[in-house]
């Protein structure tokens, strides 16, 4: 590789880490071409890209983002898996692949300004999905509209009632 082709590697790195929303570093050391092709195609459906490159590049590559914090993590061999659209999603992929594979298991990642090891990982991999989370707030943001709809009616449903047991009285009595 010269010395072009390694500098458009490098921007191309940069890229990468600019348009991501989470970056997560794997090692994948020994899986077969076939089980990468999967890892692939499932990251791809989640809205994310698996790059491999060397670490010297990589860390080029970070300096003026967010995900400086990797550098750190930049020891031996080093996949980088970009995510691009929901965090969560991307990282469960990822996870489970992991549970799955045991030559592939997880550096570490950035998610907004935090340096996560890979337990954290894990844990919000647990985390529901974004339609989810949005679906429950939804629910608790229209809660209180609920109830206060419900004790306005209230008076006139139990004058209803009220009226329905008198009728019922009524048509009873000879």
């Amino acid at each position: 590789m010269n010395r072009e082709e390694k500098a458009a590697l490098v921007a191309s790195l940069h890229d990468h880490f600019k348009q991501a929303t989470v970056a997560l570093l794997a090692t994948s050391q020994g899986l077969s071409v076939a089980q990468m092709q999967r890892l692939r195609r499932a990251l791809k459906q989640a809205g994310a890209e698996y790059k491999v490159a060397k670490n010297t590049f990589v860390r080029r590559a970070i300096q003026d983002t967010a995900y400086g914090m990797l550098e750190a993590l930049l020891q031996g061999p080093t996949a980088v898996v970009f995510g691009y659209a929901d965090p969560v999603a991307v990282t469960k992929v990822l996870v489970r692949f992991a549970e799955e594979n045991e030559k592939l298991s997880i550096k570490g990642a950035v998610l907004g300004e935090h340096l996560l090891a890979a337990a954290e990982v894990s844990q919000l991999a647990k985390l529901p999905s974004r339609e989810v989370l949005l679906g429950t707030l939804l629910g608790v943001i229209q809660a209180p509209a609920t109830q206060l709809l419900r004790t306005i009616q209230e008076p006139g449903a139990r004058f209803a009632r009220v009226l329905e047991q008198v009728r019922a009285r009524l048509e009873e009595a000879p």
